[in-house]
């Protein structure tokens, strides 16, 4: 419902003709021809949502404002023209008689429904004496059949407008390469979110099957948390108070709400759900958990900077110091194992240490603090210290990778908590029988997999090895009189699970192969006559000029090995 509410030195107002045929007879109350003066003009549109229950709240509003402005004088004025949503005639009708009779006690004067009216007005000049309002109960979305054609296309022009400007990126970048291979677009409908096509679906699927893959060899158990969860949990955490600004926040049956800014307390939520023995421990737990956190939008940057990301937490809940040393020492092997398969070079690490606002006792801080110094020296790891910009639950290792471009990037890190297993009251019992409070360890390799994605392909320049590669074959036809023979080439090596497209154009294979460079295809097959009647195809890698002619069955088991091989 919309009200514009007019404190008028006097209001004059007359019928003129029907404007609705359903309309038979004025309403009871209402008149054809009126007048007030010193009075509160109300002008009522009644909108699609709205419904009897709005009356309390429209009365309380009109009540509110006549104290402010001193007047028991309310015209009721039904005004289409605030909205273009509008609701039935016969609830409006409603509304406003039930709103009149909930005016008990005030001078009311209704102005007739359905009416083509002239009226004459003179607004007073204090600042109350002109108000709008959206009265909107029980949070009814606002229904948007009601816009027209010209609305609709004006909303969709502004979409359009909504892309991504990269007119003053350069070539390398990842949002660059990502529309030239469709890989991802992004749109300021949803700032700070990525927008997945198929192609660069696949190889964020890939990074997630690897990672997958070699948490099971390290027997992890995979979970997944809720997206939003209650306030209390997040005050519980400590997350609600330091970093309420950067949280989405929204409600259900009147309880605040959050999407979830991080996994670590739906993962503690996780652990609590059954008794634990000290024989459960080490118990590694690992998140692929897509979060929310609020970014102001000049920071936002394509996948290195943005709202919503998918993190690959895991948390590892210990029994006593020397198995909290033990499982450091096994993640820094499996960071560097990571790092190797994508020929990223360790750059340095920092070893980050208390900041000011943090929780826990000083004590457990120095035991955290010198349990990850004594692995890093132990492990004869160079490092930096990097003081007060710990975790403000526990100190951490950060670990910065070196790209193609020599730029660095803060990645993969370990953090030690001793802090929220204390105020999550997370127990195990232990060889005697008695209860005792675990240490937990939070860890991510990839960080943010979009952030890590839009790395990773900045540093191979988007020439994807073939086991993450979307573009793997291209299949390319000399002319009509093979083009049998190419789709027979295309659709075996597409039975057997190749990412493989057809280019079947009337164009020139040169042509062909320059689109299939610039889309980064690690492999181009040309058939010809030659190769239709040896029943073979012609192939050239993407970093070779040399074409070799194969056997089909040879080139697919040579494709099998090498994306078994995961080389980049």
């Amino acid at each position: 419902m919309k009200t514009l509410n007019l404190h008028c030195d006097y209001i004059k107002f007359k019928a003129l003709k029907k404007a609705l045929k359903s309309v038979d007879e004025i309403a009871p109350g209402q008149k054809l021809e009126g007048s007030s003066k010193d009075c509160l003009v109300v002008m009522v549109a009644v909108e699609k949502g709205d419904s009897l229950e709005s009356v309390d709240a429209l009365v309380k509003d009109i009540k509110d404002i006549s104290s402010q402005v001193k007047t028991n004088n309310i015209v009721l004025y039904p005004y289409a023209h605030l909205s273009s949503n509008l609701g039935s005639p016969p609830l409006a009708v409603e509304i406003l008689n039930k709103t009149a009779l909930g005016l008990n006690g005030f001078d009311v004067v209704s102005a007739p429904f359905g009416y083509y009216k002239e009226f004459e007005l003179k607004v007073k000049g204090h600042p109350l004496s002109e108000l709008s309002r959206s009265i909107v109960v029980g949070g009814d979305e606002v229904a948007e059949e009601g816009l027209s054609d010209v609305e609709i296309k004006h909303l969709l022009r502004e979409i359009s407008k909504a892309k991504l400007d990269t007119s003053k990126l350069k070539e390398n970048d990842h949002r660059i390469l990502g529309g030239r291979m469709n890989l991802w677009s992004f749109n300021n409908v949803a700032p700070g979110m990525v927008f997945w096509h198929d192609k660069g679906l696949f190889i964020k699927n890939q990074l997630i099957d690897f990672w997958r893959q070699e948490h099971r060899k390290e027997n992890y158990q995979e979970i997944s948390t809720p997206q939003i969860m209650d306030s209390k949990i997040w005050k519980v955490s400590g997350h609600w108070d330091k970093y309420k600004e950067n949280n989405f926040i929204t409600s259900y049956e009147k309880r605040p709400f959050i999407a979830k800014p991080m996994n670590c307390p739906g993962g503690m939520l996780v652990y609590n759900s059954s008794p634990k023995s000290y024989r459960d421990l080490p118990l590694r737990v690992g998140e692929l958990g897509i979060v929310h956190r609020v970014e102001l939008s000049g920071v936002l940057s394509g996948l290195f900077r943005v709202i919503q990301f998918t993190q690959d937490d895991a948390h590892i809940f210990c029994k006593d110091n020397k198995q909290v040393k033990e499982e450091i020492f096994n993640l820094v092997d499996l960071i560097k194992r990571f790092y190797k398969v994508f020929n990223l070079d360790f750059d340095h690490l920092e070893l980050s240490t208390r900041p000011e606002k943090r929780i826990g006792s000083d004590k457990d801080w120095d035991t955290a603090e010198k349990i990850l110094e004594d692995v890093l020296k132990e492990k004869k790891i160079k490092y930096k210290i990097n003081k007060g910009d710990g975790a403000f639950y526990g100190p951490k290792i950060d670990f910065h990778a070196k790209d193609s471009l020599g730029r660095t990037w803060q990645l993969s890190t370990i953090q030690l908590d001793f802090a929220l297993p204390e105020r999550f009251e997370l127990k195990f019992t232990d060889e005697k029988g008695n209860e005792k409070r675990p240490i937990m360890l939070h860890r991510v390799i990839y960080g943010s997999v979009e952030r890590f994605l839009g790395v990773l392909t900045e540093h191979l320049d988007g020439k994807f090895p073939l086991w993450l590669s979307p573009n793997q074959v291209m299949v390319m036809n000399m002319n009509e009189d093979v083009l049998g023979f190419a789709k027979e080439v295309y659709q075996k090596l597409f039975d057997d699970g190749i990412r493989v497209e057809i280019n079947d154009k009337n164009e020139s294979i040169g042509k062909k192969a320059r689109d299939a460079q610039i889309q980064r295809f690690n492999y181009l097959v040309t058939v010809g006559e030659k190769e239709m009647k040896e029943k073979k195809v012609a192939v050239r890698s993407r970093e070779s000029n040399e074409i070799k002619l194969m056997k089909l069955e040879e080139f697919i088991e040579m494709i099998r090995e090498e994306i078994f091989r995961k080389e980049i």
